[in-house]
C-alpha cells in the first residue's frame, strides 16, 4: 500500500496552493492513502482562548467546501479531522473518505489540551472515549488525534485489535517536533504497526509557530520517511504484513 504524509501551509492562501501540489503528487505516485493534518481546511484558531461561534462557524463552513474536493485525491482513500456541529456538541471529528462510500465518521478526538495556543477544551467537546479501528481498503487503522498519541493504552488496545497503521492528524509547534516524533515511534513499537502523521506548518501570521514534520515509521519504530519545508509530501510504499507479523514480535506478545 502507497501512504502520503504531508504538511500544509496554515494559511487560507498557502494551503490553496499547497493542495494543488498536494493532488498532483498524489496523482503521480499512485497513492493510496493519504493523511492531511488535523481540521487542516481551515487556519488553526484554538490559539484564541475564547469561544467565538462566528470563527467555529466559519471553519465548519470552510472544510464543508473543501470536503467536495477529496475526489481530486481519488482514488487515494483521504484521512483528516474536521470540526463538526453534532446534536448539541461541537467536535473535532476524525474521517475517512473512499470514492465508494463517501464521508465517513471514523473518532472525536478524546484528549483536549488546554494551554496557551491550544485551548481546545474552550472551542470543542472531547469525544465519546471511543477507539475503534477503521477498515482503509486493505488497512485497518486507528485514529490518534494530536493529543490522543500521548494515550499509549490506546495504541496497545489498537496493536491487540490488529491494526495494520496508526493515523494521527496534528497541528502541533515547530519546538516540539522531536518529542512529537517520538511519540509517534513509541506508537508504533507499542502497537506494532504503522504510525503515520502530518502537521500544519506555519503561515507569516500563525502565532504558535505550527511546524511541519509529518512522519511515516515502521511497526519497529524505523522512521521511512518525514517532510520538511523542502519536501512536503512524502510517498512510501508500506507492507501490511509487517504490521500482522510485528504482533507477534517483542515487546508486543508480552504486553
Amino acid at each position: 500500500m502507497k501512504v502520503t504524509v504531508c504538511e500544509l501551509n496554515d494559511s487560507e492562501e498557502g494551503f490553496a496552493r499547497d493542495w494543488e501540489r498536494l493532488a498532483a503528487h498524489v496523482q503521480e505516485h499512485r497513492s493510496d492513502l493519504v493523511l492531511l493534518p488535523e481540521m487542516s481546511f481551515c487556519p488553526w484558531f484554538a490559539w484564541r482562548p475564547d469561544f467565538e461561534i462566528s470563527i467555529w462557524q466559519n471553519a465548519v463552513a470552510a472544510h464543508d467546501r473543501w470536503q467536495e474536493r477529496f475526489t481530486e485525491l481519488d482514488p487515494a482513500i483521504v484521512l483528516g479531522t474536521r470540526p463538526v456541529n453534532r446534536a448539541d456538541q461541537r467536535l473535532n471529528e476524525g474521517f475517512r473518505w473512499m470514492r465508494t462510500d463517501g464521508y465517513q465518521v471514523a473518532h472525536h478526538k478524546y484528549y483536549l489540551p488546554n494551554e496557551p495556543g491550544f485551548w481546545e477544551a474552550n472551542w470543542y467537546s472531547r469525544g465519546d472515549g471511543s477507539f475503534t479501528p477503521r477498515q482503509c481498503g486493505e488497512a485497518l487503522v486507528g485514529f490518534e488525534i494530536c493529543t490522543d498519541l500521548w494515550a499509549f493504552e490506546r495504541a496497545r488496545a489498537y496493536g491487540k485489535a490488529g491494526v495494520h497503521l496508526i493515523a494521527t492528524p496534528r497541528a502541533t509547534p515547530r519546538t516540539s517536533l522531536e518529542r512529537w516524533l517520538v511519540g509517534g515511534r513509541a506508537t508504533a513499537v507499542t502497537a506494532g504497526a504503522f504510525s503515520l502523521s502530518s502537521n500544519h506548518v506555519a503561515s507569516a501570521a500563525d502565532p504558535v509557530h505550527l511546524g511541519g514534520q509529518g512522519w511515516i515509521v515502521d511497526p519497529e519504530g524505523e522512521i521511512l520517511g518525514v517532510t520538511s519545508q523542502e519536501q512536503p509530501f512524502v510517498t512510501v510504499e508500506i507492507d501490511l504484513g509487517l504490521a500482522e507479523q510485528a504482533k507477534h514480535t517483542y515487546p508486543r506478545y508480552a504486553i
